[in-house]
C-alpha cells in the first residue's frame, strides 16, 4: 500500500488542488492531505473548515475514493509529518516553470534531509493552472464569481464567508 503525503495551506481549496489530489489518487492506495498550519498567518478558514471542504469536495467529485483520503493539520517539516505518517511518496502540483523551479529546489532540500521519501510532481490540468488560492480569496472578497475555480462546497462557503 501506497502512501502519498499532499501539503499545503488549501485556504481554500481550489478546482487545481483537486485536480492533483484526484492525480495522487490514481497512484496511491491512500493520500494524506496535509494542512500546514502557521502560527503567524490568519487563515480566511479554520483548519476544521478547510479540512470540511476538503471532504465535501472530494466526495462530490470522486465519491468512491473519499474513504482513501485522511487530512491531518501539521506545523513541523513537511518530510517529518511525511514520515511520521507513513507516507513514502511527496505530492507536489505544478502550474508552471515558476512553481517548477522552487519545488525542485524543495525537492532537493527534502530529499537531502529525507532520502527515503520520493517527490512526485503533477501537473495542473490546462483549465486549473491559472488558479491560486490567493487570487480565489482576493476575488471573492471583493464579490467577484470564483464559481469557475473552486468545489461547489468551496464556493458555498466563500459566499457565506463573504455575506457575514
Amino acid at each position: 500500500m501506497t502512501t502519498a503525503f499532499y501539503p499545503g495551506s488549501f485556504d481554500p481549496m481550489t478546482n487545481g488542488h483537486l485536480d492533483v489530489l484526484v492525480q495522487a489518487l490514481n497512484v496511491a492506495s491512500k493520500v494524506i492531505v496535509a494542512i500546514g498550519i502557521h502560527p503567524g498567518k490568519t487563515p480566511l478558514f479554520s483548519f476544521e473548515e478547510r479540512a470540511d471542504l476538503i471532504r465535501r469536495s472530494l466526495v462530490e467529485f470522486l465519491p468512491e475514493r473519499a474513504g482513501d483520503i485522511a487530512i491531518i493539520s501539521f506545523d513541523n517539516l513537511v518530510v517529518d509529518a511525511a514520515r511520521k505518517h507513513g507516507a513514502t511518496l511527496l505530492v507536489r502540483g505544478l502550474r508552471d516553470g515558476t512553481d517548477l523551479d522552487y519545488e525542485m529546489q524543495m525537492a532537493g532540500m527534502n530529499r537531502q534531509m529525507a532520502p527515503d521519501i520520493q517527490t512526485l510532481f503533477l501537473p495542473a490540468g490546462t483549465a486549473s493552472r491559472p488558479i491560486t488560492a490567493t487570487l480565489v480569496r482576493q476575488i471573492a472578497a471583493m464579490g467577484g464569481n470564483v464559481s469557475a475555480f473552486v468545489p461547489n462546497a468551496v464556493y458555498q462557503a466563500l459566499q457565506a464567508k463573504h455575506k457575514a
